[in-house]
C-alpha cells in the first residue's frame, strides 16, 4: 500500500510539480521591487472547498503591507490592467480565457478638503450609501473575460467596489462584515472580491535570505514535519513567520467550474497572473497622466518565486515581461539548479545540481517529455503555469496538510492530501519545505530528507471563519487583515500569546 502511495506521490509530482523555491513571490526582480501595485506576491488557483462545483483563482499584489501605514494605506492601481490566464486544452499557451481586472480612483467629498483618505464620520460600515461617507477614497473595478476568438464579456452585474484597507476600529468596525459587502456576483454564476487580505505566506523570509542561515536544523524530525500547526522549537529557536501582522491587496476570482473546462471535458488546467502597465505614460504638470492604450507585461507568475530564486539577476526584469509559454528561451537556469548548488555549499550536501530534467518536466510541462537539458533548448512550448486537476475532490480546511502529496503522519507514514500543491495551489500549501525536498532531488530520490524552514503554518492570523491555524473556510480564502492600530508582528523569540 505504501509503495502504491509513494508511486503517486511522484507521478504527481512529476507531471505537476512546482519550481524549485522557497517562498512567495515578492519584490523578486529590480523594476518590480520599485512597483509594489504591480508586485505579484502569490498565485493561487484550487478547487473551492465551500462549492466543489467551483474554481478559485486568486491573484496577490502589494507585499509586505504594514496595517498602519497611513493616511493613503494600500490601494489598486488605476493604470495597472491585472489579468488572469487560462489553459484548457494541455497546449501550453494561456489564450483559452483570459479574465481581466481595471480599477478607477474616485476622492469623495470631503476629500476635497480634508486630508486623511479613511475617517470615522461616521465610521465606515459600508462601501456604498449610508456607512460609506467617510471612504473619501474609493475604488471601483470591472472584470471582463475574453475567451480565444470571441468578443469581449463584461461579467459584472453592477457597480463593484474594493474594499478599503482595515485601519482599526475606530474607522472600520465590524471589518469582517465590510468585506463581505465586497463580494460581488458575475454574470457567468461566479464571484469576485478586491481588497486587502492577510498575508497567508509563511515563511521564515529573514533566515532564508540571511544565504540559508535558517534558525533550525533544516531536516525535521518526522513528528514535526506532521504537524501543521507548529513553529518548531519555538519560542527558543527563533523561528518565526517573517510575514505574521502584514497584510496584502487581493483580486479572487470564484468561476463555476463549467465555464473553464476544455474540449472533451479537459479538467486538467494550466494558469497564470500577470499585471502591465501603459507602453507610454506622460505626466503632466497638475499630476495627471496621458496612457497609451498598449499595455506592456511588467509582472507575472505560475509556480512562486521562479523568478526570484531561478532566474538569474541580468534577466529578472526579462523574465517579468516575457509570456509564460515562452520559458524554453530560459531553459538553462531550470537544467542547472543554482538552488541546489547553494545548499550543497552551505549544509555540505550533495544535492543534484546539473541536468535537472525532473525540473523541467515538474514545472514547464503538463506530463513528462524528451530530454531538452543536454541541447539546452528545445521548439517545444514550454511554459510556466500553476496546472490543477478539477476532478481531484478539493479537501475541507480543517483536514488539509500543508505537505500535499508529501504529507505524512507523526512516524512517517504516507497520509498524502491530493488536493494540495502542487495540484494547484491553496493558500496554506507549504511551498517552502515541497519546494526544498524537489530541489534537494525527491523527485528521483525518495529517501530524500524532511527539508524544512520550521514555520509550518500562518501564524497569527486574525478574524472568525477559519481553522486555528489560519486556513479560511470561505471565499475568499484569505483570513481578514490586520488592523492599523493592533496589529502585531511575531517577532523570533516571541510567543503567539
Amino acid at each position: 500500500m505504501f509503495a502504491r502511495i509513494r508511486s503517486f506521490i511522484l507521478t504527481l509530482l512529476a507531471m505537476l510539480m512546482a519550481t524549485p523555491v522557497l517562498a512567495a513571490s515578492h519584490r523578486e526582480a529590480p523594476l518590480i521591487a520599485n512597483d509594489p501595485t504591480a508586485d505579484i506576491t502569490d498565485f493561487y488557483f484550487f478547487r473551492s472547498w465551500e462549492d466543489p462545483d467551483k474554481a478559485i483563482l486568486i491573484m496577490n499584489v502589494i507585499p509586505g503591507q504594514e496595517p498602519g501605514s497611513g493616511p493613503n494605506y494600500f490601494n489598486f492601481a488605476d493604470d495597472v490592467l491585472y489579468e488572469i490566464h487560462i489553459d484548457n486544452n494541455k497546449n501550453n499557451i494561456a489564450a483559452n480565457i483570459v479574465y481581466q481586472i481595471r480599477f478607477k480612483t474616485e476622492i469623495r467629498q470631503p476629500g476635497n478638503v480634508f486630508p486623511l483618505a479613511y475617517v470615522a464620520l461616521p465610521p465606515i460600515t459600508a462601501l456604498t450609501g449610508g456607512g460609506s461617507e467617510g471612504l473619501l477614497v474609493r475604488q471601483s473595478y470591472t472584470v471582463t473575460e475574453q475567451r480565444y476568438g470571441q468578443p469581449v464579456r463584461d461579467l459584472g452585474t453592477g457597480p463593484m467596489f474594493a474594499v478599503p484597507s482595515n485601519v482599526g476600529p475606530r474607522t472600520t468596525p465590524n471589518y469582517e462584515q465590510l468585506a463581505a459587502k465586497g463580494v460581488f456576483a458575475l454574470k457567468n454564476g461566479g464571484r469576485i472580491f478586491a481588497g486587502q487580505r492577510d498575508e497567508t505566506f509563511y515563511i521564515d523570509l529573514g533566515g532564508t535570505f540571511d544565504t540559508l542561515n535558517l534558525h533550525i536544523s533544516p531536516i525535521l524530525s518526522n513528528a514535526d514535519d506532521a504537524n501543521d500547526a507548529i513553529i518548531v522549537g519555538a519560542p527558543g529557536s527563533g523561528v518565526a513567520d517573517t510575514f505574521s501582522g502584514f497584510n496584502v491587496n487581493t483580486i479572487a476570482l470564484e468561476i463555476p467550474i463549467s465555464e473553464l473546462v476544455g474540449p472533451n471535458g479537459n479538467k486538467v488546467l494550466g494558469a497564470y497572473a500577470s499585471t502591465s502597465r501603459p507602453k507610454v505614460s506622460v505626466i503632466k504638470k497638475n499630476g495627471n497622466r496621458d496612457n497609451s492604450a498598449r499595455f506592456v507585461q511588467v509582472a507575472r507568475m505560475g509556480h512562486p518565486l521562479v523568478n526570484e530564486l531561478i532566474i538569474a539577476t541580468n534577466m529578472k526584469d526579462k523574465w517579468n515581461a516575457t509570456d509564460a509559454e515562452d520559458e524554453n528561451e530560459f531553459l538553462p537556469f531550470y537544467c542547472n539548479s543554482a538552488l541546489a548548488a547553494a545548499l550543497n555549499t552551505v549544509f555540505g550536501t550533495g544535492f543534484p545540481t546539473a541536468n535537472r530534467e525532473d525540473l523541467v518536466n515538474a514545472l514547464l510541462r503538463y506530463a513528462p517529455g524528451p530530454p531538452v537539458c543536454g541541447s539546452g533548448k528545445t521548439n517545444e512550448a514550454l511554459a510556466d503555469f500553476l496546472r490543477v486537476d478539477l476532478d481531484v475532490p478539493p479537501t475541507q480546511a480543517a483536514n488539509q496538510k500543508r505537505l500535499g502529496p508529501l504529507a505524512h503522519d507523526a512516524s512517517g507514514n504516507a497520509t498524502p492530501d491530493k488536493a494540495g500543491w502542487p495540484n494547484g495551489r491553496r493558500p496554506n500549501d507549504d511551498v517552502t519545505d515541497v519546494a526544498l525536498r524537489v530541489v534537494a532531488g525527491i523527485l528521483t530520490n525518495p529517501s530524500t530528507p524532511n527539508l524544512g524552514d520550521g514555520v509550518n503554518f500562518n501564524v497569527g492570523a486574525v478574524g472568525g471563519k477559519k481553522t486555528s491555524n489560519g486556513i479560511a473556510t470561505e471565499f475568499p480564502f484569505l483570513p481578514t487583515p490586520f488592523d492599523g492600530r493592533d496589529r502585531r508582528h511575531i517577532d523570533p523569540g516571541e510567543t503567539l500569546n
